[in-house]
């Protein structure tokens, strides 16, 4: 039997193989576990109807999951933003804390940090308590919050810090929300910075726009809330911080600006006050008060946001007038305080903390001295070509209640009362006539008043009018400038200046003829303290303002006693000298000056109405007035007893309102003409007969080689200057008469 070959049947896993029947082995694609390839890509629909439904099942599960991958594809990425954004907030914060302990290891320890001491404040009280002036580098003192007007605080928490009270000194929300402001109006339009954080500025650093300021600014803003209260940093801060026109602290800015204590300031002057925290300088009042004005308006409007004020006073504080302030200090006061600081140092050297100074001033008599030099001055300025004035007004114990630098002290600071230097003109006359009568000569002593001439200088009377035969008496009534020269060349211009000297004179003085019609230059502040002697007796008392000194807690630092007063005038004399000045007053040249006190005095006008002056006193005060020009310029025919006179008047009126009448010190009885005999005839003292004409003659000529001698020139007026003399000791005059040897009078009399 033949053997049958084998044929190997393949297993396969597709259709029949071909040659061999559908019954053969075969492995189909549902028996796969694993379907292939082939099979994902042709998907043969064997079953029509079976395949569709698998399908659609298969399809529905498929969108689900699309949209899931959709909804996990969204959530995902703002997953991933909020990972990195966590991140990037970790690392930033280490950036943070590291710069922070870099910039913070270069600051002194903690344990170091103290709130350094407020710069200290003066202030200056009139006799009566009342405020003159504040100085000092904040020109204020300080105020408590709880004294101080609410809407201050307010209006300041409302424009630069409104979240003050919730913060720990350094505001995050606040930054954030200047820093979209910023950007959004594309410019540093708002700041970031805390009450506290400013209060740390400006008491520990430098306004220097560094990272390392701002890193060192939010430190020690941190430690000042730990260590002191809100209240006490926003106190702080109110009393430091720069209100623009030299002003620190409310205080100083409310005086500055308002003319009255941060205690009574409005609502619209609060709002205005804490406008002008943004620019001090550009907004002040004094500068641009609509700028100050407009910021004052947000300020409101910011208070009104925070419901700290309603609509009504909103309303009401926006139709207040604007705030319009000088450009400087303003008030005549201010004349004596700049004076009162220059005189502090000597009294009690450096000022370390805040003082308390009582003046002399009388608050009510440097108004009405005030209000009468400004008065004239407006009234008769461009008419009369005048644009300035003083006033000095002395009691008998030197104090000087009243003092007026000039027309206005915002226009102008320089004190004209204590610093300018002008020509008295015939106001040194009663120095030249005391001279005389301290030699011998009374007021019936007669002199020819006529023409005379000294060398190359003749002078003249201011009207060119003579009277002949004159008593002394009447001479200085009537301001006889001939008689003057003819005394001032018998006693010798060196008598005259011992005696202005000794009268209180510091000024330097030449020693020349024309002296006696005083072309020496003077303040009008020692002329005016000159006369006081006069007036009280014969005595010359220390002048001065300050009367006290005390800390703010009541120890006194000085006090001025009176101390030592020397006489300086015989009380004879005085009563000659008084009885004479007080015909300038009844009969003279300064009529305008009476009023129903008795009263004295002498007027006086320089060249060509330079200056013109009118010292005159009362038993209860003394008081000089000046009127002129700054660069000298000639005013139009004022005299002495035209606006000096008047607003003497004016003033020693009102001051003696209510005072009980007092008669002058002293007495003397003239000696009628018919009993005279020999004394109407003129005498160079200690009975010596008065020089004949031929002897004035030879005097003259030798005086004139005298003044050539020493470069002598009549005295034009000078510039003002601001230098002090040297103090000269006061002379005894308590024994009798002595004639003054060595002038050229004296060598050419034989005496």
């Amino acid at each position: 039997m033949a053997k049958r070959q084998s044929r190997r049947i393949e297993p396969t896993f597709g259709g029949p193989v071909e040659g061999e029947d559908e019954s053969g082995l075969s492995v189909s694609e549902d028996d796969r576990v694993i379907p292939s390839s082939r099979r994902r890509r042709e998907s043969p629909p064997r079953r029509p109807v079976e395949r569709r439904g698998r399908a659609e099942e298969r399809a529905e599960p498929k969108a689900r999951r699309t949209k899931t991958r959709k909804r996990r594809g969204l959530f995902g990425g703002f997953g991933r933003m909020i990972y990195w954004g966590f991140v990037l907030a970790i690392w930033a914060g280490i950036a943070a804390a590291g710069v922070l302990v870099y910039y913070g290891a270069q600051m002194p320890s903690s344990t170091t940090w103290a709130i350094p001491d407020r710069p200290p404040n003066v202030k200056i009280v009139s006799v009566d308590g009342k405020l003159l002036a504040n100085r000092g580098m904040t020109g204020g003192e300080a105020v408590g919050l709880h004294e101080m007007s609410p809407y201050i605080p307010q209006a300041v928490m409302a424009i630069e810090d409104r979240r003050f009270y919730s913060h720990f000194g350094f505001d995050p929300l606040g930054l954030a929300r200047a820093l979209v402001g910023n950007i959004t109006s594309g410019r540093m339009a708002q700041g970031g910075s805390t009450l506290t954080q400013q209060l740390a500025k400006n008491l520990f650093l430098k306004p220097d726009r560094t990272l390392e300021r701002k890193v060192q600014e939010v430190l020690l803003a941190l430690w000042l809330e730990q260590k002191h209260t809100k209240d006490q940093i926003l106190e702080m801060y109110l009393n430091r911080v720069y209100f623009g026109s030299g002003a620190y602290g409310v205080e100083a800015a409310s005086r500055r600006y308002f003319g009255k204590s941060a205690r009574d300031v409005t609502l619209a002057e609060a709002a205005l006050l804490a406008g002008l925290l943004k620019a001090p300088s550009r907004l002040s009042p004094a500068r641009d008060p609509k700028a100050a004005e407009a910021r004052a308006q947000l300020v409101l409007a910011a208070m009104r946001d925070e419901k700290m004020i309603t609509d009504k006073e909103l309303t009401a504080a926006m139709s207040a007038p604007a705030t319009r302030a000088a450009a400087y200090w303003t008030g005549s006061e201010h004349y004596v305080a700049d004076r009162v600081m220059e005189e502090l140092p000597g009294l009690i050297g450096e000022v370390r903390s805040d003082i308390v100074v009582d003046t002399t001033i009388d608050l009510t008599l440097q108004s009405l001295a005030e209000k009468s030099i400004r008065r004239l001055i407006e009234e008769n300025g461009k008419k009369l070509d005048v644009s300035q004035g003083a006033l000095v007004s002395i009691d008998n114990s030197g104090a000087v209640r009243a003092m007026v630098g000039g027309y206005d002290y915002a226009n102008s600071q320089f004190d004209r009362a204590s610093e300018a230097r002008r020509q008295p003109g015939s106001t040194f006359k009663p120095f030249v006539y005391l001279a005389a009568l301290e030699q011998g000569r009374t007021p019936d002593s007669v002199r020819n008043d006529a023409p005379i001439k000294i060398g190359n200088w003749t002078p003249s009377n201011y009207n060119g009018k003579y009277y002949g035969r004159v008593t002394l008496a009447t001479a200085l009534a009537k301001s006889l400038n001939s008689v003057a020269a003819q005394l001032a060349m018998e006693v010798g211009p060196e008598a005259v200046i011992e005696v202005a000297r000794r009268m209180g004179i510091e000024s330097q003085m030449q020693a020349n003829a024309s002296l006696a019609l005083g072309t020496s230059e003077v303040t009008p502040l020692e002329l005016t303290a000159a006369y006081v002697p006069f007036a009280n007796g014969g005595y010359r008392p220390e002048v001065h303002f300050i009367q006290r000194v005390t800390t703010a807690s009541g120890e006194v630092l000085y006090e001025n006693t009176g101390g030592n007063t020397p006489r300086v005038i015989r009380p004879e004399i005085v009563g000659m000298m008084n009885a004479m000045m007080a015909g300038a007053v009844e009969v003279g040249t300064a009529r305008k000056a009476a009023f129903n006190w008795p009263s004295a005095g002498k007027t006086g006008t320089s060249q060509n109405s330079r200056d013109a002056w009118f010292v005159g006193y009362t038993a209860n005060l003394t008081t000089g007035v000046w009127f002129g020009n700054d660069d000298g310029k000639p005013m139009k025919k004022v005299t002495g007893g035209a606006l000096p006179a008047q607003a003497w008047h004016e003033f020693m009126v009102a001051a003696h309102e209510g005072v009980p009448v007092a008669a002058l010190p002293g007495s003397w009885t003239s000696t009628p003409q018919d009993e005279r005999g020999d004394t109407d005839m003129p005498v160079a003292g200690n009975g010596v007969p008065a020089p004949t004409d031929q002897v004035l003659e030879d005097a003259a000529r030798a005086i004139d080689a005298a003044d050539r001698d020493s470069g002598f020139v009549p005295m034009p007026r000078g510039p003002t200057t601001s230098s002090i003399g040297r103090p000269v000791p006061p002379a005894d005059v308590g024994g009798p008469a002595v004639r003054r040897q060595g002038s050229i009078l004296d060598v050419i009399l034989g005496n």
